[in-house]
């Protein structure tokens, strides 16, 4: 346990306070932070408080201090806790795995990229030039997933849009060969709609904010994010990011990770028909429905390397087969037409960044790796997760993003409390059993077949008719009115902080939550007509050819 620290500084492990009660927890957890002191242990775990500003504790000064030393022999800090890891997996030859979580701006992602910055600092001490270069991959790849994966939120500037999984694979020397990273739940609906104060994906204001007057005129782009309909909310609002220098970084980095200049201006145009598809505007004459002025869709057909006409049939008309087997052409409606536009824009940015994740990962996966000649082949994992959140407005991207963390607490439980307490029991050790929440009745409440929440989604998504989310929110309050993490208006008539036919609540690990169920039905259902699938494969050729299936 670490106690190298003044008393003035309060206690370095929590394990070490007279009474672990959440009182003295939190006491101790505010006297550190006056004091300077972020991280604090628990044990092997470091809990760690945000500073929202630069902090003078990192760098390779302070790396020397933590490499190759135990937890207890320096103060708490997030790279004893990486030193840790990388040990346990070199001594013991087996994977290892850290896991970073916590709520929506308590910085994960910059605890995750401090850690890849000690791993990549600590290794390779005879400078071989294959190490270094995968390590140059490892490091640069960070800032081209923030950019396509990191967005502006009301609670932090760079916050992460999507989980991300990477493993780092080592060699028997304890050397990185290479890595794969594994992304999750993007949260694509960003791109079409933002919520009051926030920002679209960083990519898209990095292009029109950095991108040089040829570069925007080749697009037919203007560097103004308010021209534009899906980064029009975020235009004005103020970032502690620099669009215009992060975009040279992002360029700078895709080149040093092996991209072609033809798939970096792949990337950009997809970027840019994607901001001009946004700004495509439906009109109605009574019996059709038509797109108001061309000029746009000209150029989104030029950056899809199509023609004009396609993208306006698949813009306008869905292909659907009749009971008899003939295919007929139906026109939209204009909202139709607006949500085809919208699911059209997202599929391709969801297609782009799993493209870009792809092709990262083609750089740095380990290729031809014998054991027999070069000796075990070990992972070190970095899991780094959306936050738990509650805004103002909450929908079906924050009951994902809140089960994903009511899944990791219970791992969090099964691995850390019910192991460390059974080894106890089998070692006959004396102690006094400590009771905890165990979180298994709200997992079950979103996930138990049949009963669950998605189940209850699902079913609604299959059935056939006019289906709401209001009458899908009616089912919910009929099959979970006795569950005691679940209520609604309905249920609750007299909770005025909730609206009848629109609102429920979830009563989750880390607080209550009310949902809007707006939207629910449509974004479970993530529908993408088949004439934007058949559209995008003709531009799958170039960027998209491994994600067409």
């Amino acid at each position: 346990m670490a106690e190298l620290e003044g008393l003035e500084f309060g206690k370095s492990d929590f394990v070490l306070l007279d009474e672990v009660k959440m009182e003295q927890f939190m006491e101790n957890l505010k006297l550190r932070f006056e004091k300077g002191r972020i991280y604090t242990y628990i044990g092997e775990v470091v809990v760690s408080v945000n500073p929202y500003r630069q902090m003078d504790i990192y760098g390779t000064e302070t790396i020397e201090t933590y490499r190759g030393r135990e937890l207890y022999e320096n103060p708490p800090h997030l790279y004893a806790v990486s030193d840790a890891a990388y040990k346990a997996m070199k001594r013991r030859a087996k994977d290892t795995c850290i896991v970073i979580s916590g709520e929506s701006g308590a910085g994960k992602t910059e605890a995750s990229k401090y850690i890849m910055q000690y791993i990549a600092a600590i290794t390779n001490p005879s400078q071989r030039a294959e190490v270094e270069s995968v390590k140059n991959v490892l490091l640069k790849s960070n800032c081209v997933l923030e950019a396509f994966g990191n967005a502006k939120t009301n609670r932090n500037d760079n916050s992460s849009r999507f989980g991300k999984y990477m493993d780092i694979n080592f060699n028997f020397n304890g050397d990185p060969t290479g890595g794969h990273i594994n992304n999750y739940l993007l949260e694509k609906s960003r791109v079409v709609q933002q919520q009051e104060g926030e920002r679209n994906f960083h990519s898209f204001y990095q292009l029109l904010r950095g991108g040089s007057d040829e570069m925007l005129q080749s697009f037919h782009l203007q560097n103004d994010p308010a021209a534009y309909v899906y980064t029009r909310e975020g235009a004005a609002t103020a970032t502690s990011n620099n669009d215009r220098s992060s975009h040279k970084v992002v360029m700078s980095a895709l080149g040093v990770i092996g991209f072609s200049k033809e798939e970096i201006n792949s990337v950009y145009q997809i970027l840019s028909s994607i901001l001009l598809l946004g700004n495509i505007q439906f009109d109605s004459d009574g019996e059709s429905v038509y797109i108001q002025g061309l000029e746009a869709l000209n150029h989104i057909s030029e950056l899809l390397d199509t023609d004009p006409e396609s993208v306006s049939k698949s813009l306008l008309y869905r292909t659907v087969a009749t009971g008899g087997g003939e295919v007929i052409e139906k026109g939209h409606t204009e909202q139709e037409a607006c949500f085809g536009r919208d699911a059209f824009a997202k599929a391709l940015y969801e297609r782009l960044f799993a493209w870009i994740v792809g092709r990262i990962n083609s750089v740095i996966e380990v290729k031809n790796y014998n054991p027999v000649l070069h000796g075990k082949n070990t992972v070190i994992g970095v899991l780094d997760i959306y936050g738990f959140e509650i805004f103002d407005n909450n929908s079906f991207e924050q009951f994902c993003i809140n089960y994903c963390n009511e899944k990791l607490q219970q791992l969090f439980i099964e691995l850390i409390l019910q192991q460390e307490q059974s080894e106890y029991e089998r070692e006959g050790i004396t102690w006094q059993h400590i009771n905890y929440f165990n979180n298994q009745i709200i997992v079950d409440l979103v996930e138990q077949q049949h009963k669950g929440i998605l189940s209850i989604l699902d079913e609604a998504c299959l059935t056939v008719g006019n289906v709401t989310d209001t009458v899908c929110l009616e089912s919910m309050n009929t099959k979970l009115a006795q569950h005691p993490h679940y209520t609604s208006r309905k249920l609750s008539p007299t909770d005025k902080t909730m609206d009848f036919q629109k609102h429920f609540r979830i009563r989750h690990y880390a607080g209550d939550v009310t949902y809007s169920v707006e939207g629910f039905l449509d974004k479970n259902k993530d529908l993408l007509f088949q004439d934007f699938k058949r559209l995008m494969y003709n531009r799958c050729q170039i960027i998209f050819k491994s994600r067409c299936s």
